[in-house]
């Protein structure tokens, strides 16, 4: 596991926790080039599977796209896609309040939930899909 923290790493680190929402790579590669502009795509690949390793991030999957990253530590949450820009934003709390009827002898240990739709730039159309 790489420890090393580098001029590189810090701007990914910056780019995570000024974001406050899951990040794809090329999320936080866009995101990093605004403190460090010698980044590349590999490096952030890199860098953030150390940061996965480390346990500061960890990663978000959402079926058919790319694997976000967050930071952990945070309490139980849900996510929001949106349909037009791809992006993905922490909802708070939790939605599910009901608790499922199991089949006999079944034993959950978790759940996921996502919401899609539009976020409110892309509502507001000043947004386009890259």
């Amino acid at each position: 596991m790489d420890k090393r923290n580098t001029k590189q790493k810090a701007a990914i680190r910056e780019a995570f926790a000024e974001a406050d929402r899951p990040l794809s790579p090329d999320e936080a590669l866009e995101c990093a080039l605004e403190h460090h502009s010698a980044i590349g795509i590999a490096t952030v690949y890199r860098n953030i599977q150390a940061l996965v390793e480390e346990g500061w991030l960890i990663a978000v999957e959402l079926p058919g796209e790319t694997t976000r990253y967050e930071l952990s530590g945070k309490e139980h949450h849900h996510h929001f896609h949106c349909d037009t820009c791809g992006k993905l934003f922490d909802l708070k709390g939790c939605i599910i309040q009901s608790k499922p009827k199991l089949p006999r002898g079944f034993s959950a240990s978790g759940h996921e939930f996502f919401l899609y739709g539009n976020c409110a730039s892309c509502n507001s159309g000043s947004h386009v899909r890259a």
